[in-house]
C-alpha cells in the first residue's frame, strides 16, 4: 500500500508540475506575441512614412520619364533646343534623362513589391526603346521639332502604356498601406 500511495503522490506531483509548466509556457508565449506585436507596430510607425515617400518618388520617376514631361524640361533648360538640336541630340537627352531618373531612385526598390519594381523596370526599358524607335523611323533630315511631335503623338496614341500600368500598380500597392 505504501508503494501505491507513493506512486499516487508522485503521479499527482508530476501532473501538477506539468500543469504549472503548461500555464507558464502559455503565458510566456502570450507575452512574446504581445512583444512582437508591439515591435511590429512601432516599426510600422517608422517604416510606413518611408514607404509612402518611396511610392511618391517612384511615381515622380514614372511621371518625369513620360515624353511630354521630358520635352517640357528640355524646353525649360534649352528654350531653342528643338530648333537648333538634331534628332540624335534630343534622343540622347531623353535617354540620359530616363537613365538618370531611374538611377536616382533605384534604392526605392526595397520598399515596393518585386512585381511593382519589375513593372517600373519594364516601363523604363519600354520608354527607352520607344524613344529609339521613334527616332529610327524618321527620315535622316528630320528636325528635332518633328521628332518631338512624332514622339508625343505616338505616345498619346499608345493607349495604356507600361508607364501607366506601373503607375496604377504603384497606386494600388500604396493604398494597401493605408
Amino acid at each position: 500500500m505504501n508503494t501505491t500511495y507513493i506512486l499516487l503522490i508522485v503521479l499527482v506531483v508530476v501532473v501538477m508540475i506539468f500543469g504549472f509548466w503548461l500555464i507558464q509556457y502559455s503565458q510566456f508565449r502570450n507575452e512574446e506575441k504581445k512583444r512582437m506585436w508591439e515591435l511590429k507596430r512601432e516599426s510600422q510607425k517608422t517604416i510606413s512614412p518611408i514607404r509612402l515617400r518611396a511610392y511618391e518618388r517612384l511615381t515622380l520617376l514614372l511621371e518625369r520619364t513620360k515624353p511630354e514631361h521630358m520635352l517640357m524640361e528640355l524646353r525649360s533648360k534649352e528654350p531653342d533646343a528643338l530648333v537648333t538640336w538634331t534628332v540624335g541630340q534630343v534622343q540622347q537627352y531623353l535617354l540620359q534623362t530616363i537613365r538618370a531618373e531611374f538611377d536616382h531612385n533605384q534604392s526605392q526598390q526595397v520598399y515596393v513589391s518585386d512585381e511593382v519594381w519589375d513593372m517600373i523596370i519594364n516601363a523604363r526599358d519600354q520608354m527607352g526603346a520607344f524613344v529609339i524607335a521613334m527616332a529610327a523611323q524618321l527620315p535622316k533630315d528630320a528636325t528635332a521639332q518633328v521628332y518631338a511631335t512624332t514622339l508625343l503623338t505616338a505616345f498619346n496614341l499608345n493607349g495604356l502604356t507600361p508607364t501607366d500600368k506601373a503607375l496604377e500598380a504603384l497606386k494600388n500597392e500604396a493604398k494597401g498601406l493605408m
